[in-house]
């Protein structure tokens, strides 16, 4: 069966919401998950079979900067008296040119930033941002 263009899934229509709020400034992002496996001997053979053990999620947004606001609430940990701060994205693809299989939504749970980003620009180009984080555990959205 020959490859039907449109049907490619475009990542211009991806948004990417916290606390139900469409962050507009979130251009890219990327989330995904490390499988840890751990080496078990096996009699009979030289052969070594592999076990799960553990997984770990982590990803990275790729932003315009526009306020300090989530910088601010990233860089709390900061404060010896608070912690990290924690929040939820939900990650959705909807591309309208592909109605039945691009209605895609993903629930990153326990979302912990990795670095602050202070400050970094470049004349005669917009400030980005790329911020790293770990999270929880995802959950498939039906929609």
């Amino acid at each position: 069966m020959t490859m039907q263009s449109q049907r490619v899934i475009s990542g211009s229509y991806g948004k990417v919401y916290e606390n139900g709020e469409w962050q507009s400034n979130i251009y890219g992002i990327e989330a995904s998950g490390e499988v840890a496996y751990e080496e078990v001997k096996r009699s009979g053979t030289r052969s070594v079979g592999q076990k799960a053990m553990s997984v770990s999620y982590s990803g990275t947004m790729k932003t315009y900067h526009m306020s300090n606001s989530f910088v601010s609430r990233i860089h709390q940990i900061s404060d010896d008296s608070q912690g990290a701060y924690f929040t939820e994205l939900i990650v959705a693809l909807e591309d309208p040119e592909n109605p039945q299989m691009a209605r895609e939504k993903y629930r990153l749970k326990g979302v912990q930033f990795t670095n602050i980003p202070i400050v970094s620009f470049e004349h005669g180009t917009p400030v980005e941002q790329e911020l790293q984080f770990v999270f929880e555990g995802f959950e498939i959205i039906t929609i």
